[in-house]
């Protein structure tokens, strides 16, 4: 049995992450994949991982910072885009489709009708949970609101987001002594990780510059690249600042404490860890994704203003906070392999 994954994005972050590990868990049940990337997309995590790709058009509307100009500019490329997906499809031979995000969910829920092969749509975004129901089965992940809805329609149904099988896994001594590398960590104090993404937003700056002006009390950890570089021209001497690194699970394993941004597939990995979390509110474009509320006792919501506080509030709770941690990362942890067998269910009943 064979599958063509249509992946939204550059073929680099959180989209390609999603991708690949439910490919993995796929392949792990005997399912070939293939993959199919934006023509102008450097796939460079693809690439890593040892997979080429067929290049078509995903248009681009802008995911959760969707406008309405930039949806109706993306919108008037589906068409030409559909037709290239069902061209790929066909070249691939695959048996069925899952379309990845946004674009990606798009143009594979119209090339698959297109090409007439089963497709299933992974949705996160406003515009994907709109369009992909009305064509496809669904998977929805934590961010779209129905997610929080007891009775879903027939053809969607609710998933954590698919994980490597390593999540959770780190080592801690391997964070040790890489953050042993910089003159301002000291071993004798605690750990707090800053993180919004791959990507470093102002407001993940703002936040870890109130916590050093505060106090000295932490090891305060700022992982990732900033999106301007003149983010980090304001940055406080003590925050120790790690740029883009490949032991992140490690990190996470060694922090006593996870300040992250209000979605994506960070908060399942911290949760993995066992960590705690505050999550920071409306840094990403103004986004609210109340996802403390969605992993109840595990986080705190902050506004950035408000972040030494809820620091204090979570040290205070970290055994209740640590507890239901442990609760949702071990589901998190089976996310991708539950993912995989849903999906090959449907295809074995037709029931879609």
């Amino acid at each position: 049995m064979k599958c063509l994954f249509v992946v939204t994005g550059r073929g680099l972050g959180g989209d390609a992450v999603i991708a690949l590990n439910a490919i993995s868990a796929l392949e792990r049940r005997g399912v070939e994949c293939d993959v199919a990337l934006d023509e102008s997309a450097p796939g460079l995590l693809f690439e890593k991982n040892g997979y080429s790709w067929h290049k078509i058009s995903i248009p681009q509307a802008g995911g959760h910072a969707a406008t309405k100009l930039s949806a109706i500019k993306g919108a008037l490329k589906l068409i030409p885009a559909a037709f290239k997906a069902r061209k790929a499809i066909k070249k691939s031979d695959a048996d069925f489709v899952v379309g990845v995000l946004g674009g990606g969910a798009i143009v594979g829920s119209l090339g698959g009708k297109l090409a007439r092969k089963t497709t299933f749509s992974l949705i996160s975004t406003p515009l994907d949970s709109t369009v992909c129901p009305k064509l496809n089965y669904c998977f929805l992940f934590p961010e779209i609101d129905k997610f929080r809805l007891e009775n879903l329609p027939k053809n969607m149904e609710k998933s954590f987001y698919p994980l490597s099988e390593d999540c959770g896994k780190g080592d801690k001594n391997v964070a040790l002594e890489k953050l042993k590398e910089f003159p301002n960590f000291d071993e004798n104090k605690k750990t707090i990780l800053f993180s919004s993404g791959s990507s470093i937003f102002k407001g993940m700056v703002d936040a870890v510059n109130l916590v050093a002006n505060e106090t000295d009390e932490y090891n305060l950890v700022l992982v990732g690249l900033p999106l301007q570089d003149e983010y980090l021209d304001s940055l406080d001497g003590k925050v120790i600042h790690t740029g883009y690194i490949s032991w992140m699970k490690d990190l996470f394993k060694f922090a006593d404490l996870a300040v992250l941004t209000d979605d994506g597939i960070s908060l399942q990995e911290a949760l993995t860890a066992e960590k705690p979390i505050i999550t920071l509110t409306r840094i990403k474009w103004g986004r609210y994704e109340n996802m403390a509320g969605i992993y109840a006792g595990a986080m705190i919501e902050s506004e950035v203003g408000d972040v030494c506080k809820s620091i204090d509030e979570a040290f205070k709770n970290y055994d209740s906070l640590q507890r239901n941690a442990q609760i949702y990362g071990r589901q998190c942890a089976q996310a991708a392999d539950n993912l995989a067998e849903r999906i090959l269910r449907k295809l074995n009943f037709q029931d879609i």
